[in-house]
Order: structure tokens, then C-alpha cells, then sequence
């Protein structure tokens, strides 16, 4: 599972006009799932990017969570994370998840933020959407699941 989380002051995402999720001060969070991904890096994504402390505390430091300051997560299906660039023009997904999976599993991370008591709004799945926002700092961070603990990232 990848995620690329922004720091926002504000973000929120369409789809034909029409606003489907819309946040204040938080994170974006773009969410890819990749083929093997299960619902242990799911949880495992979502205490992570709960917890990962981006937000100033009193003293102006990155020392403070989402949680801490209270903040919104907007969370974006983003199967493109996974495109590989590597050989000719055009991306390969083939490490993405197939739809199915990766509908379940992006819900399913929503989901364990939400049991956080955070409040999440979400994108469409597979729909074509526009993303707007307004990074804050700018602070922009990537996560990939497979490398934490002793699992190696796959190609």
C-alpha cells in the first residue's frame, strides 16, 4: 500500500462538478493498494498516518498528529501510485490491485481512521476526479507499507 499525505489548510475532490468530499485544515491522503496488499497494512497505513506527527505543537515544532490538533483526513483512491515508468513511455500498473480488492481495502482504511474518531470524507472509487487543495507548509511525505518491518518493497 502507498500513500502520498499532504498537509492541507483545505482540500476537496469532485466528481462531474459535483463536491463528494470536502475537509479544512488535515491531511490528503492519495491511496494506492497494490496487488498482495491485505487489511494488516490497512490498519497498519492507517495508524500510521493517524499518528505521524507533520502538525506544529505550542513551540512551532512538527511534533503534534492529526488527532492531536483534531484535524479532517480526505482520503483519494490513487491506483497510479503503483505505475511503473520504467521502461518506455507509457506506465505499467500491473503491481496495482485489481478493482475489486482495491475498493475494499481503500474502504476499509477510511473505515479504521474513522473508528479513530476521525472525521473522513472520501473520494469516488474509479471515478475520474478532480483533486483541489491547499497544501499547508508545503508538507508532502510518501508511505509504502512493504517497507516496514522485514518485508522488502515489491517491483
Amino acid at each position: 500500500m502507498l500513500a502520498v499525505i499532504q498537509r492541507v489548510e483545505r482540500a476537496d475532490v469532485r466528481v462531474a462538478e459535483e463536491v463528494v468530499g470536502e475537509i479544512g485544515p488535515g491531511l490528503l491522503v492519495l491511496l494506492g493498494v497494490g496487488r498482495g496488499d491485505t487489511s494488516e497494512e490497512g490498519r497498519w497505513m492507517a495508524g500510521k498516518v493517524a499518528e505521524l506527527r507533520i502538525f506544529n505543537d505550542d513551540d512551532g515544532k512538527m511534533n503534534a498528529s492529526v488527532e492531536d490538533v483534531r484535524g479532517s483526513i480526505l482520503v483519494v483512491s490513487q491506483f497510479t501510485l503503483f505505475g511503473n515508468c520504467n521502461k518506455g513511455r507509457r506506465p505499467s500498473f500491473g503491481a496495482a490491485a485489481p478493482p475489486e480488492l482495491a475498493e475494499q481495502l481503500y474502504e476499509d482504511f477510511a473505515r479504521q481512521l474513522r473508528a479513530r474518531g476521525l472525521k473522513v470524507e472520501t473520494g469516488r472509487f474509479a471515478a475520474k476526479m478532480a483533486v483541489s487543495l491547499v497544501n499547508d507548509g508545503p508538507v508532502t511525505l510518501s508511505i509504502d507499507s512493504t517497507t516496514r518491518g522485514n518485508r522488502t518493497p515489491q517491483s
